[in-house]
């Protein structure tokens, strides 16, 4: 069964997903600390309901399928099919009443990612992804999604959630790129990743990311003939620090200059 076939079912998740998200957003909702004591990291009943309608409809439907997620753990991640969930990436936006978050759902095969998905339900737009052709829909009508050209760094429109999240060394050198750049913009979380493969954006560096914070945008961007990895070059699919462009060109450059520090 090839990552087309569960297209349906992506889109499933992220109608469920959404329904259990929506009546939280712009509430008073209660917010937890996932790291008192360290860097803010908060999750709310949102993320918690959202991931667990997500996994109750996973086990009723692919009962083998693995499923590791951001709030509840992992399960059987030894299958051939694991989905990788994230049931709010920008979860801070979200209690800032931002619209700049979405779910992430994405599905690996023998560990790498085949398909993803990441749905915004307030705004209604989905961006979804199999590595070869990445589509949209939403309140712009359905389409394809393809990245732009972008020859240079001086040419580039570069995004980050925050340089405040990385450690002083990879600041440093981030940096450097950003200084390079026509245009630097923070924020967007797994927006920005998105706007590439809709070819609004040229580059996107970030760095502390967790595996479930981008497998599901890999298939998008690739997707969309862009491409994604970590600052070595190597496949993003593990997290950590990952730089993705729209341009071959200007993710070699931003390689280098990451590289030279």
């Amino acid at each position: 069964m090839g990552a087309v076939d569960f297209e349906a079912f992506v889109h499933e998740l992220a109608t469920v997903s959404g329904q259990v998200i929506l009546p939280f957003f712009r509430t008073a909702l209660g917010v937890e600390d996932k790291n008192k004591g360290s860097a803010f990291d908060p999750v709310t009943a949102a993320d918690r309901g959202a991931e667990q309608a997500m996994r109750n409809l996973i086990r009723k439907t692919f009962p083998l399928h693995g499923v590791r997620g951001e709030e509840y753990g992992n399960e059987n991640l030894d299958a051939e099919y694991v989905w990788i969930l994230d049931p709010i990436d920008g979860t801070k936006s979200f209690i800032a009443g931002l619209p700049a978050w979405g779910t992430l759902i994405g599905l690996a095969r023998h560990g790498a990612p085949v398909y993803g998905m990441m749905h915004q339900p307030f705004v209604g737009e989905r961006f979804f992804g199999d590595g070869v052709v990445a589509r949209y829909r939403g309140p712009a009508g359905p389409r394809s999604l393809s990245v732009r050209p972008c020859a240079s760094l001086g040419e580039a429109l570069l995004m980050t959630t925050s340089p405040r999240l990385m450690q002083e060394a990879d600041r440093a050198r981030y940096a450097e790129v950003e200084r390079q750049v026509r245009l630097p913009r923070y924020g967007g979380d797994c927006y920005a990743y998105c706007m590439i493969a809709a070819g609004h954006v040229d580059l996107v560096i970030e760095t502390e990311l967790q595996d479930y914070d981008i497998a599901a945008l890999i298939p998008i961007v690739e997707g969309a003939g862009g491409i994604i990895t970590d600052w070595e070059g190597n496949p993003a699919t593990g997290g950590g620090r990952i730089v993705a462009a729209g341009d071959r060109r200007v993710h070699e450059q931003a390689l280098k200059v990451l590289a030279e520090g």
